[in-house]
């Protein structure tokens, strides 16, 4: 059983998109940096604490015959500054995130954690977006449609902030908020290694 720590709608959609069947259990887990975090840093645990704390709350669902997989990620806007952007607290701060991005390239970054009663995995992934120079009369017109407010770094790349977008380097699902080919080949790895300690223990 595939289980999505998380209740971002992209990560549902995306992981729908690739194929799997899975559930969605969100955990609450304080998205704040602590001092002297870097972002990888942040990110990968925010990732871990939020598997981790589902994990916990579903172990009696766990079995040889139907093994408990968690999912859990994070995602962060780094700006060329090195500020972590993550979701604006309201339209001024969308507003300011907009601006600190505009006519520059910066890092997103999402952590990710799979987590099993074999193993528990953790890795990231690093995408370079390029953003045109926005107009003021642009960043407000976006603010003003809600999109920026539950996104971090305040813009959805697949939605209207696309046409500010001009190139990318790195994977474009993982500005969106799940790196798939990383997530899919984590769930490989571990659904292998439960396997082979399934057909070991039924010797």
């Amino acid at each position: 059983m595939l289980l999505l720590a998380s209740a971002s709608p992209r990560r549902k959609e995306l992981l729908t998109q690739a194929g799997y069947t899975f559930q969605v259990e969100a955990s609450s887990i304080p998205e704040e940096a602590r001092p002297g975090e870097d972002a990888i840093a942040f990110a990968t645990r925010l990732a871990r604490e939020k598997a981790e704390a589902v994990f916990a709350t579903r172990t009696a669902t766990d079995s040889p015959d139907n093994p408990l997989l968690v999912l859990g990620a994070d995602t962060v806007v780094v700006s060329a500054a090195k500020e972590i952007l993550g979701k604006p607290k309201d339209a001024a701060d969308a507003t300011r995130m907009l601006r600190t991005l505009s006519g520059g390239t910066h890092s997103v970054i999402t952590g990710v954690c799979l987590v099993s009663r074999a193993a528990i995995e953790v890795a990231s992934e690093l995408t370079y977006v390029t953003v045109s120079t926005l107009a003021e009369e642009e960043i407000a017109a976006y603010v003003r449609t809600g999109e920026p407010m539950d996104k971090a770094g305040a813009y959805a790349i697949q939605g209207r902030a696309s046409r500010w977008i001009p190139r990318i380097h790195g994977c474009y699902f993982n500005v969106v908020g799940l790196p798939l080919a990383l997530v899919s080949s984590m769930i490989d790895g571990v659904e292998a290694r439960l396997r082979k300690e399934a057909a070991i223990t039924a010797r």
